[in-house]
């Protein structure tokens, strides 16, 4: 392949992609309502894509009562008190393993691991929603 050829279709990869990436970084920037309602979008983008128009109604309304209902102090409230519901979970779980170490039954001690794992998880997905 000669250098011109390459350079050119190099150029035009770049051309192309150049705003895809710009479009990411502006979603990335997007924070509380407006960020949801963004991702809802994508959503219906999506089901619109493969024509499903029953999933697509379904996200349109539920676009329409965010527009209408969120408000971004609301949004970071409840995501709080989804961090605090979570860490109430983690330390019940915790209490929970605790309890079944003592009494040394490892079938118990293992699901309460299991358990305490999951409620881990989800607590950090809690503490990484407090920030979009």
């Amino acid at each position: 392949m000669k250098p011109l050829p390459l350079l050119t279709a190099l150029a035009l990869c770049c051309a192309v992609a150049t705003p895809l990436l710009a479009a990411d970084e502006d979603a990335a920037e997007l924070k509380g309502c407006a960020a949801k309602q963004q991702a809802i979008n994508e959503q219906i983008e999506q089901a619109r894509a493969h024509g499903n128009g029953a999933q697509q109604a379904g996200l349109e309304k539920a676009l329409a009562e965010n527009k209408e209902h969120c408000t971004d102090a609301g949004l970071q409230k409840e995501r709080e008190n989804k961090v605090l519901d979570a860490r109430h979970e983690v330390a019940k779980r915790q209490a929970d393993l605790d309890k079944a170490m003592k009494k040394g039954d490892a079938d118990k001690i293992n699901s309460r691991k299991d358990k305490l794992a999951q409620s881990r998880k989800e607590l950090q997905q809690a503490l990484d929603e407090l920030d979009k």
